[in-house]
């Protein structure tokens, strides 16, 4: 198993760097409360203003939402067409509060198959903020974990065919340089909300080293008082990467 690759610091018990989380639960907040799927979606987006608030002023690095994976086309087509619909207005509405805060938008997945609208909004969001140096946010729409792992082995197969990439050994570094989150750390705290404790094809490699955190609250009363208390949580854990107990105490790091 591949070691993390982040840098290693023995005197960092801080915040994590990268949370990672899966806001599950808007379509059942909604039925609770005998309102259209669409109202949870929509209530959920207010979940992710103030969360997104709340780790920019606590200096996290980096946020990522799964906001829509591979398999969610399997939902009602009425239902995806919302989706699309919130996700646009969405982007429209906020893109420029979020530069204003020096966030940095990075959006993961395959957008091809989105509305030719969004797609562009998407490419305008990411150049308008890709110089700021506050939050990193990334959304992973239409995104799945298999599916950036094959990408990332098409792009390798593709420059070797070329003549641009070595006919050499591919590595596990290889594979990482070519996921769609390379130039970021991976996630130290992943988050579930929902009461659902899978990872449902989410960042499948990025993963491996990190610590996991589920909570039945629906994404719609996910909290940053709640936030804060998985952010306790992860800062109360021994994070090993393959060492023994002690070799973390006695500030070893990892080979």
């Amino acid at each position: 198993m591949s070691t993390p690759t982040v840098a290693f610091d023995p005197t960092d018990n801080g915040n994590p760097r990268h949370i990672a989380i899966i806001m599950d639960g808007n379509g059942r907040w909604a039925k609770k409360r005998f309102m259209p799927r669409v109202m949870g979606h929509r209530s959920g987006v207010k979940t992710v203003k103030r969360l997104v608030e709340y780790c920019n002023n606590k200096n996290i690095e980096v946020l990522s939402l799964f906001a829509f994976s591979s398999e969610n086309w399997r939902r009602p087509p009425e239902e995806v067409s919302l989706l699309m619909k919130l996700f646009i207005t969405t982007l429209s509405a906020e893109i420029k509060r979020l530069s204003l805060k020096k966030v940095r938008l990075i959006c993961i997945g395959d957008n091809s198959a989105f509305p030719q609208e969004l797609q562009d909004m998407i490419v305008d969001s990411e150049t308008l903020t890709k110089n700021n140096d506050g939050l990193t946010l990334v959304i992973a729409a239409n995104y799945g974990g298999h599916w950036d792992i094959t990408q990332a082995v098409n792009q390798i197969s593709a420059k070797i065919k070329a003549g641009t990439l070595p006919d050499a050994l591919i590595t596990e570094a290889l594979i990482a340089q070519h996921l769609t989150t390379a130039n970021l750390p991976e996630p130290d705290l992943f988050i579930r909300t929902g009461g659902e404790e899978r990872i449902s094809n989410f960042m499948l490699w990025q993963l491996a080293y990190t610590e996991f955190y589920f909570t039945k609250t629906l994404w719609p009363d996910f909290s940053t008082t709640l936030l804060q208390e998985a952010i306790d949580s992860f800062k109360g854990r021994q994070r090993r990467f393959g060492r023994t107990g002690d070799q973390v105490q006695n500030q070893e790091p990892p080979p």
